[in-house]
């Protein structure tokens, strides 16, 4: 398909949920079941929670537990917008994070229009910095370069950058104990596009 994927386990970048959905999708194809995409997208929520939105392939917005999509292309982060992203090295148990005590569960829901104004809020952070503080120390340390991030409840964090060069400087910098990568966002997924064309 022309994409290279060297995505590291237990970052929270839906590495194991964009291999489900890619299953999904590949077999539907190749048995020639001509399932819907909205009856592979209730498959794959079964299997975990962001795989829809990667059965879908397009940039989404996701209620529930990540069954209900609205398409979604951020004007702020097109196509070519460029990550860096870090990962500590150390997994985060998300079943944990999601028990523990400390994590409210009292934010105001947002809207799109909201989010998009504001970039929202992720009411898992204070429970990972305060639980993982390898990934609060990463956090920090990328926060000197612009507004970084935790990615769901981690492991890794990211900054969007402003160009591809910005990150090339970040990483000349960075601490030997972190992993970094530059990425590049893609608001529709490869996959969909080369059955397209067949």
């Amino acid at each position: 398909l022309g994409v290279l994927k060297r995505v590291p386990m237990g970052g929270g970048l839906g590495g194991g949920s964009s291999d489900a959905a890619t299953c999904l999708v590949a077999l539907n194809y190749l048995w020639q079941l001509h399932w819907p995409v909205d009856d592979l997208a209730a498959l794959g929520v079964k299997l975990g929670a962001d795989v829809p939105v990667f059965v879908r392939g397009r940039a989404a917005w996701a209620e529930g537990v990540g069954e209900r999509l609205t398409a979604l292309y951020p004007p702020e982060a097109p196509a070519e917008a460029n990550y860096l992203i870090l990962k500590p090295n150390i997994g985060i148990n998300t079943a944990e994070v999601f028990q523990d005590a400390e994590l409210t569960r009292n934010s105001p829901p947002i809207t799109i229009h909201g989010f998009l104004a504001s970039g929202g809020q992720n009411d898992c952070l204070g429970v990972v910095r305060r639980r993982y503080p390898e990934v609060a120390r990463a956090l920090d340390w990328l926060s000197g370069f612009g507004s970084a991030r935790l990615t769901g409840t981690g492991s890794c964090v990211f900054l969007a950058l402003e160009s591809k060069e910005q990150g090339q400087e970040i990483l000349r910098q960075l601490p030997p104990e972190l992993d970094a990568f530059l990425v590049r966002g893609l608001n529709d997924s490869p996959l969909l596009e080369r059955l397209a064309t067949g």
